[in-house]
């Protein structure tokens, strides 16, 4: 094989018309068949991204456009392994036709898919994204956004618990304190210099890491140089040195790791555990797992990010400002289960100039009767807008008390107001009306409610109403395909930037699938 100029991308020949195949072939597939249409639909996309990650040199490279087809096809016929589908371009007659006959190995297609396709999935998505717009089957008009816990391929016994990180690093610090405070009462220039108190250098009331006790521990051998005969403070040393400087260090880059979450597995730190609805021990068993995200237009994903936090609540924000990169704008209307219903969520999406379908948690038990007639629901109650004061069923006032406020992991600031009962003393609905042992206390956020008013008036809405009987059908009919006809309930690759891109593949694999039949 000819050696390819440095200067330039050459590729190993690739010619669908020169493929090495009986020229009978074209007739076995359908016009419709979902081969000609990945292939076509590949064909008509911009791969420049994938071209600008061969730079030259070396051997001639099989054309990333070839594998590209080869491995979304793959995964529309439910085969993810690159051992599988390397045996695929040998046996099967669809793939060759892909390949035009070319014949990569299992390790070429793995490095194609987790390091060439690094960087560029999301490019490659907006290129088929770009295409289903042309042909009108997208109009970024209607978002269905839905999510999905799904497996990572991860020991389910591998976990690392921030709390218990937490926990265990305290006492680490506790007994560390107590060597170093032996040690000082033993020297009496130190203790004439400094009193009762610690160290400088150790901080007193500072937390103790790992960089603080390796000053400490060189400073305490430098002083074992000169006093070698004594044995309580050689023991220290060793102590400090083979026990806890390593399980500092252990604790500090589990918190590292963690960045935040609850937990992590051994052996792929991205993934958290997760409580999985697919439990067969029916025991709520957490596992490591990824929380997918996606929002469809006609049943087409327009949309898809990667999350580790469990909460659909935290995700509806980092989603929509990634779909906002690839496609440029947020979608006009968005509609989303009770999950995404938060204060932070209707702000960021009344800014975003975006209809608001999104439910709040207690939506439906509002449309009941039984709610409604409830008169010790803080919702019936009447306002005294006025005098800023709540009136209970028994005509007393709820007067207020104090605002707190209550900042979320993104920095967004909540305002709770708290409104006390003037009076609960011999009052005969006391005890339907409070478990409190003194008067009745509630908690008010009035932009919630407002935001709630508006929302209960566009889900209520003619149009409200149709979105919320389409959303059943929009994004569940995606996760179906994918987790139940395809049988992908579990990652095959590990870290978060892999399973973005096996996730990314799955993506245009239904939208491809989904072009074949419409």
């Amino acid at each position: 094989m000819k050696r390819k100029n440095h200067n330039k991308k050459t590729f190993i020949e690739y010619n669908m018309n020169q493929t090495m195949l009986p020229l009978s072939f074209d007739v076995f597939i359908p016009e419709n068949h979902l081969v000609r249409v990945v292939n076509s639909a590949i064909e008509r996309m911009n791969i420049e991204p994938l071209l600008e990650k061969y730079k030259g040199g070396g051997r001639s490279s099989y054309h990333p456009k070839m594998m590209l087809k080869v491995i979304v096809y793959a995964y529309t016929q439910r085969i993810y392994s690159s051992r599988r589908i390397a045996k695929a371009l040998r046996e099967n007659i669809y793939f060759m036709w892909l390949s035009g006959n070319n014949k990569p190995d299992f390790r070429t297609i793995n490095r194609f898919r987790s390091e060439i396709m690094k960087d560029v999935i999301d490019e490659v998505f907006a290129s088929v994204l770009e295409l289903l717009i042309e042909e009108g089957y997208v109009k970024l008009e209607n978002y269905f956004l839905d999510g999905t816990k799904i497996e990572a391929n991860a020991n389910k016994y591998s976990f690392v618990w921030g709390k218990a990180t937490k926990k265990y690093k305290a006492r680490l610090r506790a007994k560390i304190n107590e060597l170093l405070k032996e040690i000082e009462k033993t020297n009496e220039e130190e203790n004439r210099l400094y009193g009762d108190n610690d160290l400088e250098e150790m901080g007193e009331g500072k937390e103790i890491d790992s960089k603080k006790l390796e000053e400490k521990i060189k400073e305490l051998e430098e002083r074992l140089e000169k006093n070698s005969k004594n044995k309580k403070l050689k023991k220290t040393i060793k102590e400090l040195k083979t026990k806890c400087l390593p399980r500092m260090k252990k604790y500090e880059q589990q918190e590292e790791i963690l960045n935040g979450r609850n937990s992590y597995s051994k052996t792929d730190t991205d993934a958290t555990f997760m409580r999985m609805k697919e439990d067969h021990m029916k025991n709520g068993q957490l596992k490591p797992a990824y929380n997918v995200q996606i929002g469809t237009e006609n049943q087409f994903v327009v949309g898809y990010s990667i999350h580790q936090r469990p909460a659909d609540s935290r995700c509806l924000i980092p989603h929509l400002e990634k779909v906002k990169e690839v496609t440029g704008k947020i979608p006009e209307n968005v509609i989303a289960d009770s999950g995404y219903g938060s204060e932070e969520n209707y702000d960021y999406l009344e800014k975003a100039n975006t209809n608001i379908y999104v439910k709040y948690n207690t939506f439906h038990k509002e449309q009941k009767k039984k709610f409604k007639n409830d008169i010790f629901k803080v919702e019936n109650w009447p306002y005294d807008k006025e005098n800023d004061e709540f009136i209970c069923p028994v005509q007393r006032r709820l007067i207020y008390c104090k605002t707190k406020e209550i900042k979320t992991e993104n920095g967004y600031t909540k305002q709770i107001r708290y409104y006390k009962c003037e009076n609960c003393d011999e009052c005969e609905l006391k005890e339907n009306c409070t478990k409190a042992k003194g008067d009745r206390v509630i908690r008010i956020n009035f932009k919630l409610r407002e935001y709630k008013q508006k929302v209960k008036e566009n889900l209520c809405s003619d149009k409200g109403m149709k979105l919320r009987s389409q959303r059943a059908i929009e994004a569940e009919s995606v996760f179906g395909r994918i987790k139940g006809n395809w049988s992908f309930r579990r990652f095959l690759l590990r870290g978060l930037e892999k399973v973005k891109i096996e996730w990314g593949l799955l993506c245009i694999a239904h939208n491809l699938a989904k072009l074949a039949t419409v």
